[in-house]
């Protein structure tokens, strides 16, 4: 996928994949760049947690306390606090394009198209409805930079873009609610070019669970009955972006939340 589109051209437009020949469509508030796109019978079944995200109500509510919730009982210290770390871990690569992966309602996408630190932003969720309100809350801000962000509907273990062509990838609160961290985690360090960096925060679990086999396997039958969410400890996210080829492994912690960081070799 190149980048050279803009969400004021998104509505009616057409991009078609050079490799297999199959031409996707843009709709009013998005691109959709699934796997079954433009298929009428197709979809392949989500774990609970996906499809949770892709309801209106949830979607409605996640900028309207659903996301402040995290730094009552998460260790979250905010938007505006998590923003600024992200910065330091991305300033490598400031002036580059950015994927705000898993981005919901665009609260982080908005920021990065704001800041005038990236070239071109974008807006990625499997959510229909989260990125409707990534749409409504741009439409609403005044004097946004509409020119610098798309919004794209995508798997996050699919992503549609040319390997080694993305300088940065972030994900806000999102990698313990995907089906398969390590496929996710392998996609964005293909897409990454060399030098490129992936910051994310997720909810960390350390303690006995890292050791005890028994615990190891009662963590992960809550996972199975919770929704299929992925709580890892501090040495599981770092052999995760090892065993995807990404180095440099850093992180930020407080309580239950972490920011981690790593880089595609050079």
């Amino acid at each position: 996928m190149g980048f050279i589109w803009s969400r004021e051209s998104v509505s009616g437009s057409s991009l078609q994949c050079s490799t297999c020949r199959k031409t996707y469509f843009g709709i009013e508030t998005h691109l959709e760049l699934t796997a079954a796109s433009g298929a009428k019978n197709y979809g392949e079944p989500m774990p609970i947690a996906t499809e949770l995200f892709r309801t209106q109500l949830v979607s409605f509510l996640y900028e309207r306390g659903w996301r402040q919730s995290f730094s009552v009982w998460g260790g979250f210290p905010g938007p505006e606090k998590e923003f600024e770390l992200t910065k330091k871990f991305l300033e490598p690569v400031f002036g580059g394009n950015i994927v705000d992966a898993s981005c919901g309602s665009g609260l982080f996408s908005r920021l990065f198209a704001k800041s005038g630190l990236f070239s071109r932003v974008v807006a990625l969720d499997y959510s229909e409805n989260m990125l409707r309100q990534c749409y409504e809350f741009i439409n609403q801000e005044e004097n946004f930079p509409k020119e610098n962000i798309i919004l794209v509907r995508a798997d996050i273990s699919r992503l549609p873009f040319v390997s080694s062509s993305i300088d940065a990838v972030h994900a806000g609160a999102a990698l313990h609610c995907w089906p398969s961290p390590s496929a996710a985690v392998a996609e964005i360090s293909r897409v990454l070019r060399p030098g490129g960096v992936f910051v994310a925060t997720t909810y960390i679990l350390d303690g006995p669970f890292t050791f005890v086999p028994f615990l190891r396997e009662l963590r992960q039958y809550t996972r199975q009955i919770s929704g299929n969410y992925s709580f890892l400890s501090e040495r599981e996210l770092e052999d995760l972006c090892k065993a995807c080829g990404l180095v440099g492994f850093t992180c930020v912690r407080n309580g239950a939340f972490v920011m981690i960081s790593a880089t595609k070799p050079t």
